[in-house]
């Protein structure tokens, strides 16, 4: 059970920037070149989606709840790579 809440939140962001890509052109609005979203969407999908919000919300312009939103994603994508690094330290000692 454990394992399936990972795997979903895993791919929820990068669901969400797939039909996002498809459906609208919000990327095109929101970032000057593709290399960024196609980085954002491989390392940090969380961040991409709320920096994507923040410039099409807040007149591109990173300020604000928006700079808040965006720092609690960073957090949230950078905390997904310290955990399974802890859970491998943790298991190969015992």
């Amino acid at each position: 059970m454990g394992c399936l809440f990972i795997l979903i939140a895993l791919a929820v962001p990068r669901v969400l920037m797939f039909i996002a890509f498809l459906m609208t052109d919000w990327f095109g609005r929101a970032f000057e070149t593709r290399l960024w979203p196609l980085a954002g969407f491989v390392f940090m999908p969380y961040s991409t989606l709320a920096y994507m919000a923040s410039m099409l919300n807040n007149h591109h312009a990173l300020s604000g709840g928006w700079l808040a939103f965006f720092a609690a994603a960073i957090v949230v994508d950078v905390s997904h790579w310290g955990g399974g690094h802890a859970y491998r330290r943790k298991y190969r000692r015992g």
